[in-house]
């Protein structure tokens, strides 16, 4: 271990959405915390398909990106696969990976039911696995802190909003759903409202959480308390996608050690 508890040794790994915004930003980060990128895998057609990171500049490493049907070979040389990708990608890659012995990163969120399921029997009892709707710090002390608000009296209520940019898919964010459950457990709140229209009264059962699509937000996620004559407002807000990156990047360092063949969350990586 080095001064900031991290394992200094040197990981192999392979990036699934190598190509896109967030593989860049864990690419560089990873690079920056001297490990290497042996693997590297974009989707079908994507143009990037054929070349290597460094002709594209995303980094100097020379490994050449492939198409999902070679992902066997991208992450068969690898420690540790780290995903970003979409849940249709995943339901596919995942297995793959998991046949392999290799550890996972996965940080894709939307997966429905079935697909996580899926996903979730793919590596459960096989390898060591982190999932996380969201690998920022920050956000994971957020999630420990939502839970010691059971305390606020019943007539206090619960409320939560989310803003990300226009390219993001899902609704609300992975992030808002897992705090939310959250706060439904502590507060015994069974129906869950997505936006109000015309005459809409809040009920007592009901939790709201609220989605926004703007510009190129990274996220902002807001957690609101409010009673008769108060109201507590917590918030995160990431600058760029750099935080989720320093976070995929250390629970890649955290899994490489561990053997055990489960999945974990940021609370085990973090120690929360």
């Amino acid at each position: 271990m080095n001064g900031s508890g991290r394992d200094s040794r040197m990981l192999k790994l392979c990036i699934a959405g190598a190509a896109g915004k967030m593989g860049n930003a864990i690419i560089r980060e990873a690079a920056a915390k001297g490990h290497q990128v042996v693997g590297a895998v974009e989707a079908a057609g994507n143009p990037a398909i054929g070349k290597s990171l460094r002709e594209l500049g995303i980094s100097g490493f020379h490994t050449e990106i492939v198409s999902p049907e070679r992902i066997r070979e991208a992450a068969e040389v690898s420690d540790v696969y780290v995903t970003f990708t979409s849940p249709t990608a995943e339901v596919q890659n995942i297995p793959v990976v998991a046949s392999l012995g290799k550890r996972i990163v996965l940080g894709t969120t939307g997966f429905s039911d079935v697909q996580n399921q899926m996903v979730r029997a793919a590596v459960t009892g096989k390898v060591p696995a982190v999932f996380s709707p969201n690998y920022s710090i920050g956000v994971n002390i957020l999630f420990k802190l939502a839970k010691d608000l059971e305390a606020f009296p019943k007539d206090y209520h619960f409320s939560i909003s989310e803003i990300h940019h226009t390219a993001k898919k899902d609704a609300p964010s992975g992030t808002a759903v897992k705090l939310g459950e959250i706060i439904a457990g502590i507060r015994g709140y069974t129906t869950t409202v997505h936006g109000r229209e015309g005459i809409s009264l809040r009920k007592a059962d009901e939790l709201e959480i609220t989605s926004l699509r703007a510009g190129g937000v990274p996220g902002i996620h807001d957690l609101i308390v409010a009673g008769p004559f108060e109201m507590l407002r917590i918030e995160h807000t990431a600058f760029s996608r750099s935080v989720l990156a320093q976070g995929a990047v250390y629970a890649a360092e955290w899994i490489s050690k561990k053997t055990e063949p489960r999945i974990f969350d940021m609370a085990d990586v973090l120690n929360l």
